[in-house]
């Protein structure tokens, strides 16, 4: 008996793909310089419902990229980075940032690993159901982000 599935989208094999991990801040600042935020990205809070219907301004990328690393160094408190990950370190399409907050077990060996709470996509992508919903600090921070507050 054969079962018959459904084809991925281009996101779908994206997100479901290999991803590397950016492990150190020194290599999270060399990352976020190799991104051309005029590369039509779409960006993505997960469990937020999307504001952005397509890829965001230069400036709103600029913005993010800013202020998510503020976030990520504030809130992350071990000597190493290791919550973002991309599907090519050099030249990524794909790139998920775990909420620091949200981490659950280490490893994702949990049977239920949280899912990003950001997401970065050349791709446009479809809607991820997030396991939990945002906490209002981060729909907040979110929304002050897109100029919504």
């Amino acid at each position: 008996m054969t079962t018959k599935t459904s084809p991925q989208t281009e996101f779908q094999r994206l997100y479901t793909g290999r991803v590397w991990s950016v492990l150190g801040w020194d290599q999270l600042t060399a990352f976020w310089q190799r991104i051309d935020p005029g590369a039509g990205w779409y960006l993505q809070a997960v469990g937020v419902p999307p504001a952005l219907t397509s890829a965001a301004d230069a400036a709103t990328v600029s913005a993010f990229i800013s202020r998510i690393d503020v976030l990520l160094r504030a809130d992350h408190h071990e000597s190493y980075c290791g919550i973002v990950y991309a599907d090519d370190l050099e030249n990524p399409r794909l790139i998920k940032i775990y909420d620091p907050n949200n981490l659950g077990s280490s490893c994702g060996s949990s049977k239920n690993p949280p899912g990003p709470g950001w997401i970065m996509s050349r791709v446009k992508p479809d809607p991820i159901i997030a396991s939990r919903p945002a906490p209002e600090s981060r729909k907040r921070w979110w929304q002050a982000l897109l100029g919504d507050s």
